[in-house]
């Protein structure tokens, strides 16, 4: 089973409101998920990231692949780089 860490679209129209989840990568967008790990709230001034990344690192580390835009998020977060120093330190 691929697993993927993406984005789950809430909100209304116009009005988006994601949910950072971890998912089969054969489900669909809005569908199920195994897990939810996060938010992101782009219409937020300044936008509004809240992802737990110790959730994040178990599940990167067990092999999720990050969708580009939550890679990006994690970038800015700072996610991907302690991924890195933790895995370049085993």
């Amino acid at each position: 089973m691929a697993v993927k860490i993406r984005l789950k679209r809430m909100g209304s129209k116009r009005n988006p409101f994601y949910r950072v989840v971890v998912a089969d990568s054969r489900a669909p967008r809005d569908g199920r998920f195994i897990e939810q790990i996060g938010t992101y709230n782009p219409v937020a001034n300044p936008v509004h990231v809240d992802i737990d990344a110790e959730k994040a690192m178990d599940w990167m580390s067990n092999g999720a692949k990050p969708s580009d835009t939550v890679r990006n998020l994690f970038s800015n977060e700072g996610i991907m780089k302690q991924f890195h120093d933790k895995k370049n330190n085993k």
